[in-house]
């Protein structure tokens, strides 16, 4: 017990080090389209609900580039400039982007931009797990500073768990968000965006529908997985998860949380550790190795892989992937 201890210490101040020295991510794309609806959204989930939703109606700029998390992600000056020129910014608010009240603050005078939090009118869940993070910093490379306060466990306190999208019940009440803020900048086009939300709800009602039935008859419920980023799915389809790390991927675990985490493996039964792609699975491989069990992929869809965005992936078909994984580990 000595020696696994020992291990994930030094596993924890190597993923310290890791976590630092890869925080400047690329740079955003898209830039704005003079004569279209100009669509700034904050990450990946709302920017494929808000292409889908807006069609030819609109430019979409999502400001988080393929492959980046984003939890640790801040905004650059072209990022203000954009969005300075847009008719609307969308992002997901309940604590996930921490700058976008400096952000906005940082808009040209003259930017007539409507900001919409899309996550409103979600039952948030509330947790007393700090997500590791300050949220003060907006401009463009702030966010490498105090990062030696990432790690403090608060307890004191209740923090909002942002990660509504997880749970395709949430989804829709997001989508029907962004549907109402593209009739408020562009009323002319409402029948297109009628239409084209309808379309996507019914694919999200269904994708709701399909976890309940699987997920319901299956024998087991616990899930063990890389960071707190599953509580709404597991809220909304009766599972109780564990999580090695807090509400950020990089809110690191204190050595004797993994102890318990590996009895709870061995006594539970459970057969799989889920790591996600876009952080490092270093923890989760290293817990499934103690409790002598598998590793699997639950993808918290915060974002795409170079490789998912070539293949064609979207919320849809991770989604996908992410019932049949469970269904296999909870068999």
């Amino acid at each position: 017990m000595v020696a696994m201890k020992s291990r994930i210490s030094l596993l924890i101040l190597a993923l310290v080090l890791v976590f630092t020295l890869t925080a400047c991510g690329p740079k955003s794309s898209g830039s704005i389209v003079e004569g279209k609806v100009n669509v700034v959204t904050t990450f990946y989930p709302i920017y494929e609900f808000t292409r889908e939703i807006g069609g030819d109606d609109i430019n979409a700029i999502n400001l988080l580039p393929v492959g980046v998390e984003p939890h640790d992600w801040t905004p650059r000056s072209q990022d203000i400039v954009n969005t300075s020129k847009a008719q609307l910014f969308l992002y997901n608010g309940a604590g996930l982007e921490g700058w976008v009240p400096n952000f906005l603050k940082g808009l040209d005078s003259s930017s007539k931009v409507e900001a919409v939090e899309v996550s409103k009118g979600i039952d948030l869940i509330m947790t007393d797990e700090d997500d590791g993070h300050d949220h003060g910093g907006s401009s463009e490379e702030d966010h490498h500073e105090d990062d030696a306060d990432h790690n403090s466990h608060s307890g004191d306190s209740l923090h909002t768990d942002p990660h509504t999208w997880v749970s395709p019940k949430s989804a829709i009440i997001m989508a029907r968000n962004i549907k109402d803020s593209l009739l408020s900048v562009d009323p002319e086009h409402k029948d297109g965006y009628e239409e084209r939300y309808n379309k996507l709800a019914e694919r999200l009602q269904a994708l709701d529908s399909k976890f309940e039935q699987e997920l319901t008859k299956l024998p087991n419920h616990e899930i063990v997985v890389s960071h707190q980023a599953f509580s709404y799915l597991a809220r909304d389809y009766g599972l109780d998860q564990h999580a090695i790390m807090g509400l950020s991927p990089d809110a690191e675990p204190r050595g004797q949380d993994l102890v318990n985490l590996a009895k709870l493996v061995k006594d539970e039964g459970i057969k799989y550790i889920f790591f996600e792609e876009l952080v490092s699975d270093k923890l989760a491989k290293t817990l499934a190795a103690e409790a002598g069990v598998s590793t699997m992929v639950l993808n918290p869809v915060e974002g795409l892989t170079a490789e998912q965005e070539k293949n064609g992936d979207n919320y849809f078909t991770l989604m996908e992937k992410n019932l049949q994984n469970l269904i296999m580990a909870l068999q």
